[in-house]
């Protein structure tokens, strides 16, 4: 099922990233540096291509900056499972610690 869903999801967005391909072919001049630095750094590519590579270049900063400003809430994670490791395993550790049957148990505390 989930199959036919991404199918469904994804075929469509694929035929409109081909038929935009199809459509700009025509080629862009890209210009990396100014002339007034040192001279022009260009490259030609199809308009598609160049939007394409923004796009994806877009992508990349925007989880780079997510990731980056998520890093607070994963080290409180991680302290946080070390904290229940701890404290499991502490108490595994007071479960073996029972008095045997012979041993004097303390009574109960009641509430009032």
């Amino acid at each position: 099922m989930l199959r036919y869903l991404k199918l469904l999801v994804l075929l469509p967005i694929g035929i409109a990233i081909i038929g935009f391909a199809l459509n700009n072919r025509a080629p862009m001049t890209l210009v990396y540096w100014p002339e007034q630095l040192g001279g022009p750094l260009s490259l030609v590519l199809p308009v598609f291509a160049v939007l394409i590579l923004v796009l994806m270049l877009g992508v990349i900063i925007g989880s780079s900056a997510t990731w980056l400003t998520q890093g607070g809430h994963r080290r409180a994670e991680r302290q946080y499972r070390r904290e229940a490791e701890r404290l499991k395993s502490e108490a595994q550790r007071l479960r073996t610690m029972q008095p045997s049957p012979g041993e004097m148990v303390l009574p109960a505390l009641k509430s009032r």
